[in-house]
């Protein structure tokens, strides 16, 4: 049996892009009441056009809820030995259109996600760092002060990143809309995390003593990531992108009250600067162990909240109401079970999320190790649904 593994470094947390899946990926009007007395709202009609997953998250009537898996990956080994360095293989047009493209080719998920990470944005924002195999990412120059705060620029993806938009343009036209094309951010709090703790982090401390001792210093930076961050997926969506992910792991360490302070504005800001130019533009908003803050998440005003697996589908989508559409919430550790036990959780999965206004997703990214043929089954058997 042979299996995913890490073909790089510690990767930062948000290694749904890493794809380090290095080995070959071989290969009703339905219920509308979910469990638990949850509702989705009454389906549109379909627009035949477009893609599944777009349809699904607008409330129209799909036969089945779409499949993509965060860290979905292809067979990129190869690439890996020839390109060790991470940012080399996600600035380079062609590699991250050839990453981006193989889960495509081999299990044809209903969302082709752009091969990046978070962090990439910080060197137009005058934040130097890296990706550093064996540590993960490192931000050369941390930053703590007022001062530091003032250097920091705002982002200009057409100067900064014009590989991304190449990248997402040719995405568009290979995928033909037969999947939509996903792209991606870090939201400010995340990212504020990063480039104030120095990278990873298991406590926080940093972040958390300048967001409690020097607050007006974060909400300056948290400032310039959603004015920043806004520009980024406008700037993804005019490339091609057709839903954009955000994802804000980083916020669930937060309490709520501080939450409600520190992360929960600049969302709100990014979503409704974006809305006001691609009103259209899915928007979907993951955060890992969000459990405590799923109302609150609902709040931002996006589109799709991304349930981890520790938060029961169907309460899910009865705190989260009818009206927002839901993504996940497999166990990545399910991967490692029987077939049969695969089969079960995806059909009680879906069973709880109520027909419509779903995606189905991991809880999180593959894990490292799953075993390649269980990822063939995952999309098998949800391809396979019917509502």
């Amino acid at each position: 049996m042979s299996c995913i593994y890490s073909c790089s470094s510690t990767p930062s947390f948000f290694a749904p892009f890493k794809l380090q899946i290095c080995s070959l990926l071989i290969k009703f009007k339905a219920r509308i009441h979910c469990a638990l007395g949850g509702t989705v709202a009454e389906p549109k009609i379909t627009t035949a056009a477009e893609p599944l997953l777009l349809n699904a998250v607008r409330g129209e009537d799909v036969e089945r809820p779409p499949v993509w898996l965060m860290r979905q990956a292809g067979s990129y080994q190869i690439i890996c030995e020839k390109y060790p360095s991470f940012r080399e293989r996600s600035e380079n047009v062609d590699l991250v259109v050839e990453i981006s493209l193989q889960p495509w080719k081999v299990f044809k998920p209903d969302g082709v996600i752009l091969f990046s990470d978070i962090l990439t944005p910080l060197s137009g924002m005058n934040i130097p760092f890296d990706i550093v195999k064996g540590k993960g990412p490192v931000i050369f120059n941390p930053l703590g002060t007022a001062a530091d705060v003032e250097q920091v620029r705002e982002f200009v993806p057409e100067d900064s990143v014009p590989y991304v938009g190449e990248a997402l343009t040719i995405l568009r036209k290979e995928v033909d809309n037969k999947a939509a094309v996903l792209g991606f951010v870090g939201a400010p709090f995340t990212l504020a995390s990063y480039v104030v703790e120095g990278g990873s982090s298991k406590h926080f401390t940093k972040i958390k003593r300048l967001a409690f001792s020097q607050p007006k210093v974060l909400h300056a930076l948290l400032q310039k990531f959603a004015t920043s961050m806004a520009r980024y997926i406008q700037f993804q969506a005019d490339s091609g992108a057709q839903a954009v992910q955000i994802f804000d792991s980083w916020a669930t360490e937060l309490s709520p009250v501080d939450f409600e302070e520190f992360s929960l504005p600049y969302l709100k800001h990014i979503v409704d600067t974006v809305k006001q130019t691609h009103p259209d533009l899915p928007l979907i908003l993951y955060a890992s162990g969000s459990g405590g803050l799923l109302e609150r998440l609902a709040l931002t005003g996006v589109d799709v909240v991304s349930l981890d697996w520790t938060v029961d589908m169907a309460e899910g989508r009865r705190r989260l109401g009818p009206n927002i559409a839901v993504q996940g919430n497999v166990d990545p550790g399910v991967l490692f079970g029987s077939k049969d036990f695969i089969t079960n959780r995806i059909n009680d999965t879906v069973r709880k999320a109520g027909r419509g206004k779903h995606i189905l997703n991991l809880g999180h990214g593959i894990v490292v190790g799953t075993p390649e043929e269980n990822v063939a089954h995952f999309f098998e058997v949800a391809k396979g649904l019917r509502y």
